[in-house]
């Protein structure tokens, strides 16, 4: 007679983890997306500096991540994700270059959101690598999906073409599916537990809401970024 455990175990095996998390997080994913402000981004309703503003919220994030991500080279759980092909930073340096000047890291400054942000990466992303792997999913995997949309938008509406997108642009990886695929297939082989898998399904949902709360504080001063 299979046991609840045993069926539950079955369960777990027929739908992988990066479906889990998928499934797990969906509304919170669906939530963050309603974001007044990258809505008027999109349309081109915002003045360069409102889309340079982003940006230095997401490089502090980017920062933050990857400085986390040489710590665990060496860990079976999180090394498996590290890739040079990912890394954001250099891109996120040279958009804010160009659309703020030389003096750019000048008028780089955390939001009260960004700053709840770096203080859940410096707790979760170096002492505990499936946290850390929490984030690079919510981060990159968002990248190479919606992000390639963000990034078609935008030439759209601001006429921007390589300088200003470079951070949507992975010039290493063509085939950015191929890439999403093999990606999850190491979610599935991860050595984790089931209650290590909860875990990590419950890090991705306070991501997406960390995310969210950086775009209300976006919104919050979006007057001062509307394009007249």
């Amino acid at each position: 007679m299979t046991t609840l455990n045993e069926a539950d175990a079955a369960d777990r095996r027929a739908v992988g983890f990066a479906e889990r998390i998928k499934d797990g997080t969906d509304a919170a994913h669906r939530e963050t997306e309603q974001s007044r402000f990258v809505a008027a981004l999109l349309a081109g309703e915002l003045t360069s500096d409102g889309y340079a503003e982003l940006l230095a919220q997401t490089y502090l994030v980017y920062r933050e991540l990857e400085e986390a991500g040489r710590t665990h080279t060496d860990d079976p759980v999180a090394s498996p994700f590290l890739s040079e092909k990912l890394i954001r930073v250099p891109a996120l340096e040279a958009d804010l270059a160009y659309l703020r000047g030389s003096s750019w890291r000048d008028t780089v400054s955390p939001l009260a959101a960004t700053t709840r942000y770096l203080e859940r990466l410096r707790e979760v992303t170096y002492d505990w690598p499936a946290g850390f792997v929490a984030h690079h999913y919510i981060r990159y995997m968002g990248d190479l999906s919606g992000g390639q949309i963000i990034r078609r938008m935008l030439e759209r509406a601001y006429g921007y073409t390589e300088n200003g997108l470079r951070f949507y642009i992975f010039e290493e990886i063509p085939k950015p599916k191929l890439f999403k695929d093999a990606y999850r297939a190491k979610l599935d082989a991860a050595p984790l537990s089931a209650a290590d898998q909860q875990r990590v399904i419950d890090e991705v949902n306070l991501a997406y809401r960390l995310n969210g709360d950086l775009f209300a504080d976006l919104e919050a001063d979006i007057d001062s970024y509307l394009a007249r």
